[in-house]
């Protein structure tokens, strides 16, 4: 078994599922990928899937640094800064903050979605004369409506979100998807995991002081190479859910000369590169002016120095 399969069932077994329950690699690799927020300061992710495959118990139990809002009002006030007790909001105390069944979340604020473009971009808002900043990532987690062949029903999967979330211009500072209609439900056989693990508290402290470690970007720099006229969010993505794959599956590689590039090109760039594609695909599909193209983005030539 390859080093980064072993890493995988490592990862499945500490957030308390069985690497058995799962029917392949490419199950596995959409399972944890709901890790990457909570490695990856300000990573951005909607996943959107049946019931029941465990999106709110992953974001609920796996990390205290974590934090799930289930439907109902959310406020200004009550997410980034409360200016009648003129205390920061909830962005400011967590790595992530995901948004279970979306659909039935009021975001009450009229001026929200302005706030959210603003600090999707670069994570920071203007609220009066307060500057809000935060590190902290955002998921946005919802149903959506299958076939009997398990697909959705509608290509133009953010039907299924809030009509906020439906502007192109805010669906594009999220930086990849998570196909949750790929993922077993939950009452499948074997899925939840009956053996030795990893301590969840201790767990979620490495994947907490994964996200100040620096190095891995820097390593990425070395290793990619991309068309000069690549948009930026698109190439700012890759890298970032490059980099957070990396911290999850090769902590222990800070050199760029042992880095085994064909495993990196599988298990980090190729899934970073197709959800962040799907992202693209979303927004050509609301906004007729966005190329469904995704720019090349590569590991730079074996034979040239990185």
């Amino acid at each position: 078994m390859q080093t980064s399969e072993v890493a995988i069932n490592v990862l499945i077994s500490a957030m308390e599922y069985s690497p058995a329950g799962f029917a392949d690699t490419e199950q596995k690799m959409e399972f944890i990928t709901r890790l990457l927020p909570f490695v990856e300061p300000r990573l951005n992710m909607i996943e959107l899937g049946p019931k029941g495959t465990g999106k709110s118990y992953v974001f609920d139990h796996i990390s205290r640094y974590g934090w799930l809002i289930s439907g109902g009002k959310v406020s200004r006030a009550k997410l980034f800064y409360n200016k009648a007790i003129k205390q920061p909001g909830i962005m400011s105390n967590f790595d992530v903050v995901a948004f279970d069944e979306v659909q039935n979340i009021d975001f009450q604020d009229p001026d929200m979605q302005p706030i959210l473009k603003h600090y999707l971009e670069d994570g920071t808002a203007k609220v009066d004369n307060y500057d809000f900043r935060s590190e902290c990532g955002m998921v946005l987690l919802g149903n959506i409506p299958l076939t009997s062949e398990y697909q959705p029903k509608n290509d133009l999967y953010v039907k299924a979100l809030p009509t906020n979330f439906q502007e192109s211009a805010l669906l594009e500072r999220f930086h990849g998807f998570i196909e949750g209609w790929k993922l077993p439900r939950l009452t499948d056989k074997n899925i939840k995991l009956n053996d030795w693990t990893l301590n969840v508290e201790y767990f979620s402290e490495i994947l907490h002081l994964l996200r100040s470690v620096n190095g891995y970007s820097l390593l990425i720099e070395k290793v990619l190479e991309w068309e000069e006229t690549a948009d930026l969010r698109d190439l700012k993505a890759v890298k970032r859910m490059t980099t957070a794959y990396w911290k999850l599956l090769f902590p222990h590689i800070t050199k760029v000369e042992d880095l085994n590039r064909d495993e990196f090109r599988q298990y980090c760039l190729e899934p970073a590169i197709h959800r962040r594609g799907i992202i693209r695909k979303q927004c050509c599909k609301v906004d007729a002016e966005y190329k469904e193209e995704m720019p090349e983005i590569k590991i730079k030539n074996e034979n040239t120095e990185p």
